[in-house]
């Protein structure tokens, strides 16, 4: 039996991004600066300032939202008309790539 999801958000772009307790509990190990920032990252999904398209992976979409001294950033990736996050994370500046919203 499938893992329930401990978010699902719809982005602007009209599709959702999920992800599950398990793999946001690796994430965190990776990213401990964001044990307290998963509404924030949801927030970040459906209400972003930016987002841009991967360099690295032009399927990968980066949704950024401005977190007080840093960008909250939310990487997700769209396969079959769903979304799943991929990683997440905070930076000091919005990285290269094609502007995908706002238009």
């Amino acid at each position: 039996m499938p893992e329930p999801f401990l978010f699902e958000v719809a982005t602007p772009l009209g599709f959702t991004v999920r992800t599950t307790a398990d793999y946001w509990q690796r994430l965190v190990v990776k990213h401990p600066d964001l044990v307290d920032k998963l509404e924030d990252i949801k927030i970040t999904l459906c209400q972003p300032e930016h987002i841009r398209r991967s360099r690295c992976d032009p399927m990968v979409l980066l949704f950024y939202r401005c977190g007080g001294r840093h960008w909250v950033v939310a990487a997700a990736k769209r396969a079959d008309g769903t979304g799943f996050l991929v990683t997440a994370y905070q930076t000091d500046v919005i990285k290269e790539g094609e502007r995908i919203w706002p238009k």
